[in-house]
């Protein structure tokens, strides 16, 4: 059976955009994120809610994202398990932030939302669909992967419960408590040695693993 990793973006190998835009702007109502607030619909409403009242644009998001790296070591996790398996990213995160990130690395298969933008002002977002990580683990299943996923936050935890197997990386305390059977790295390479100790089923001689180069 082919194997499959889906990762979260922010928390798993960026930073969180949302915290880096605090910080920019000295705004500390936008330091609350996932990790704080299960609810993602009501997490956006505010967040838009609190950047118009501020008078913050599109553009000047942007120019917060074009600074950031990538987490320390994520290039280096993600190269290797691209060599091994196939890799998608799930995240809420949305098209319009995603540019910069995706040339940091090498352009993944990144599937996420779509901002609403009038004037240059956030209007509101559009869901790729409902419960978007999760339907897109499930899809995985159903072309038979073996799916392996990897989350931090609360707006995860659907798509880790729909995979088969998962695991929790550098979350809150409050995420891991709440879900004790749940493994939790902190460490990509605490992560790597867990998601290579994963027995998938073999299909026809097949581990998993991509074939090495011609």
């Amino acid at each position: 059976m082919q194997r499959l990793i889906a990762l979260d973006m922010e928390g798993v190998l960026t930073p969180e955009i949302w915290i880096a835009v605090a910080e920019r702007t000295g705004i500390d109502e936008l330091r609350r994120t996932t990790r704080d607030e299960p609810d993602y619909d009501a997490l956006m409403r505010y967040r838009i809610d609190v950047l118009n009242a501020h008078d913050v644009s599109l553009d000047q998001i942007r120019d917060v994202i074009a600074g950031l790296p990538l987490l320390d070591g994520a290039r280096e996790f993600l190269d290797e398990l691209r060599r091994r398996w196939v890799v998608v990213l799930l995240s809420d995160t949305f098209e319009q932030f995603d540019d910069h990130f995706l040339e940091l690395m090498d352009y993944p298969h990144l599937l996420c939302h779509r901002l609403d933008v009038i004037d240059g002002r956030l209007a509101g977002w559009r869901r790729r669909a409902d419960d978007a990580k999760r339907r897109a683990v499930e899809a995985y299943r159903s072309l038979n992967y073996h799916v392996t996923a990897v989350g931090d936050s609360y707006n995860d935890l659907t798509m880790l419960r729909a995979a088969d197997v998962a695991s929790l990386f550098r979350c809150p305390q409050a995420v891991a408590e709440a879900n004790p059977d749940l493994p939790s790295a902190s460490t990509y390479a605490d992560l790597l040695r867990w998601i290579e100790s994963v027995r998938v089923p073999a299909a026809d001689g097949d581990d998993g693993t991509r074939p090495p180069p011609p």
